[in-house]
């Protein structure tokens, strides 16, 4: 008996459980927020189309299965080429680009917006884990001044997407980057000396920046930020009481409707606050209505098992760059996971980042399924080695 080739076939059923039930969990709260959307939108059934993309979604899962991890490190420079491309197009206006409240970070086709960047930032841990797996085979026992050229190398690949990102402008896709790119810094062997010495350093920065503003406002609104709609997001998420009518507006709801909720929520279908973008951006503060403090914690739960699945094939894969590709995906998915739910409760600034799998979305949901299905091709691709005699 071929174990190898049996063990190469096995699909991880407790992520696609997982997967399962984070579809249910979307289906019924996208249903549940139907009501609470703006009329032009009432007659469209959400829920129903989610469940569709989940569908197309499971043949991206499927078609992502086939090819052989191993091709996608040898076309990486390919994919990322394509997607800055796409991302050019963008801050180029191309015919078919679209501007959605003041940011150009979409394309128009037929079934839809098309949001580049989404499929870029896999694109991204394609290449990064590609850049550390080289690196690290040229360098097995890598000085500092090799972490450097690492750190080089990772930041030449990064800064132009992110240069872009900053163009359009989309903060919370370029938060997306940043995190992708830190967990996978991270898990590269460099030396932690030189990590913490990186993330000092950001934190001076963003203490330098915040000291411009207070003392320097003339300055900092000429060269640092100059839209005014990109400081709303701070003022209403740092004083929202104070901007009740216009920045904080949404974050108010947001903590209405999820304290209502108290421990056990209102039940299915009973909402009474209304939340703006409640089947997108609030989705979780419709969860925490209707099923409190207790369902809003299972649905949490979810997400911690599911990173757990990840991390979990990380650590079992015998192949370096399937254990990045793992980590890359980790990192995204726990971020936006993070920072969905923080604006939502107050503890972070509102940024329009999705809750992963669960919020209404053509193409971040895609994304989102892109991703699970790498991480399955690492797992079905994971040789475990058996002593048992073949018959």
């Amino acid at each position: 008996m071929d174990h190898d080739r049996l063990s190469r076939s096995k699909l991880d059923y407790h992520l696609l459980f997982l997967l399962f039930l984070l579809a249910i969990v979307s289906a019924i709260a996208i249903h549940s927020a139907e009501p609470m959307l703006p009329e032009k939108l009432q007659n469209v059934n959400f829920a129903s189309k989610q469940l569709q993309w989940y569908a197309i979604g499971a043949v991206v899962i499927a078609l992502t299965m086939i090819i052989d991890y191993d091709r996608l490190f040898q076309i990486a420079w390919y994919l990322y080429g394509f997607g800055m491309l796409l991302l050019l197009g963008l801050e180029l206006n191309v015919p078919g680009s679209v501007t959605i409240k003041g940011a150009t970070s979409w394309y128009r086709l037929p079934g839809g917006n098309f949001q580049p960047s989404e499929l870029m930032k896999i694109f991204m841990i394609i290449v990064l884990g590609r850049i550390i797996v080289n690196h690290r085979e040229k360098y097995p026992e890598p000085t500092i001044k090799d972490d450097f050229k690492l750190l080089g190398k990772i930041a030449a690949a990064v800064l132009p997407p992110l240069f872009l990102l900053a163009k359009q402008p989309d903060m919370g896709m370029s938060m997306v980057f940043l995190a992708i790119t830190s967990t996978l810094v991270l898990v590269s062997g460099i030396r932690w000396r030189i990590i913490f010495g990186i993330v000092f350093s950001g934190v001076a920065v963003v203490a330098s920046v915040v000291f411009i503003y207070f003392y320097f406002p003339d300055f900092f609104h000429r060269y640092i930020i100059e839209e005014d709609y990109q400081l709303n997001r701070f003022y209403g998420w740092l004083a929202p009481y104070e901007y009740s009518t216009d920045q904080g507006f949404q974050l108010i709801r947001s903590l209405m409707a999820i304290g209502s909720g108290e421990l056990y929520g209102k039940g299915l279908g009973h909402l009474q606050v209304y939340l703006p973008e409640a089947h997108t951006d609030f989705i979780f503060g419709v969860i925490a209505e209707q099923f409190g403090f207790v369902g809003s914690s299972i649905v949490i739960s979810l997400f911690f098992l599911l990173i757990y699945r990840f991390v979990h094939i990380a650590l079992e894969s015998n192949d370096l760059y399937g254990s990045y590709l793992c980590a890359g995906v980790a990192g995204m998915i726990t971020f936006q996971v993070f920072q969905n739910i923080g604006m939502t409760i107050g503890l972070l600034p509102i940024t329009g980042l999705p809750l992963p799998f669960i919020s209404y979305g053509g193409s971040s949901l895609a994304t989102y399924m892109l991703a699970i299905g790498l991480v399955l091709n690492v797992h079905s691709r994971t040789k475990k080695f058996m002593f048992a005699s073949e018959e």
